[in-house]
């Protein structure tokens, strides 16, 4: 299992039989790459993590002033306009939304679940409808040449 074990033993839970977290470049940092096929529909797991009053790196809103900080699986789903898995905020599941293949990164919309984000950045996701910065769905997005402090593909 991928969570501590005092969140207990539930068996929606991410395995590690199903993911990895690990590096993938210094674009997007760590990420969450699927070891088994997912069917589009099909649950990938329950999520779980401190509930918490403010915003965190490696959360996830849940309700008004409500995120759910999840440092070990759900905190390095990465971001892409056109994602492959959708989770509900309600009931701490995450569910894929496209097939997924073993070696796909679990990607989300991150304005789909956020009114802000801990920062906004330079989305390098590569979709067609790509919006460029990524923000939440309250805030404004900046141009992305006012998003510093993010490494560009190119850079390395």
């Amino acid at each position: 299992m991928i969570y501590p074990k005092e969140y207990g033993n539930d068996p929606l839970f991410p395995q590690s039989s199903d993911f990895r977290v690990e590096f993938k470049n210094h674009v997007a940092g760590k990420g969450v790459v699927c070891l088994k096929p997912f069917k589009k529909g099909q649950t990938l797991a329950r999520l779980a993590g401190e509930e918490i009053n403010a915003m965190r790196e490696h959360s996830f809103q849940i309700g008004k002033n409500k995120h759910l900080n999840d440092e070990f699986f759900t905190g390095f789903f990465l971001h892409a306009c056109d994602p492959n898995t959708s989770i509900n905020t309600k009931e701490h599941i995450a569910t894929a939304i496209k097939d997924i293949q073993p070696g796909d990164y679990i990607t989300i919309d991150y304005s789909d679940t956020e009114d802000y984000l801990f920062r906004q950045f330079k989305c390098n996701c590569g979709a067609k409808k790509c919006r460029g910065v990524i923000a939440g769905k309250k805030e404004m997005p900046r141009s992305s040449l006012s998003v510093t402090g993010y490494y560009d593909d190119d850079d390395y």
